[in-house]
């Protein structure tokens, strides 16, 4: 499996909220919908990470988990580490980013876990083919990949 990231991640242009559009679906995110992480960079260098999410339906009350976030590759900004849950910790790899900053492809360095992210709560039907098809090329299976429901705004 090709895990290379991308040469360089803007740390401010990355920060914000980005919308999980699809993912490979894991126990902790099974059965939520409406889901996003917000990233907001502290002044110690670290990074907050707010995960939120509903239950089942739209009309659930929103929830979220609060972590936190670090660069540890800080040549490229491309390689992280998250704590959403203590003690867990789990390796980010930037994979793919938009240009403009508009999407974002985020896995774990042993594969088995993988987000399409958007600035917005669609993503356009042929980037989305486009970003499975670079996935495949990398060696993940499209069909492992699930889109997450997002509410029409």
């Amino acid at each position: 499996m090709n895990l290379a990231t991308v040469p360089q991640v803007d740390l401010n242009r990355f920060m914000g909220q980005w919308h999980v559009i699809a993912n490979i679906p894991y126990f902790l995110e099974k059965g939520k919908v409406d889901t996003s992480d917000i990233y907001t960079l502290r002044a110690d260098g670290r990074i907050d990470n707010v995960y939120r999410f509903r239950k089942g339906t739209f009309d659930a009350p929103e929830q979220e988990w609060k972590g936190v976030a670090w660069v540890v590759n800080a040549q490229t900004n491309a390689e992280w580490k998250v704590q959403l849950l203590w003690p867990f910790k789990v390796g980010y790899l930037v994979l793919e980013l938009d240009p403009d900053y508009g999407w974002a492809v985020v896995g774990t360095p042993d594969g088995s876990k993988l987000w399409i992210l958007s600035r917005s709560r669609k993503l356009s039907d042929d980037v989305y083919r486009e970003l499975l098809s670079r996935l495949e090329k990398r060696g993940y299976r499209p069909a492992s990949v699930v889109k997450v429901p997002q509410p029409d705004v």
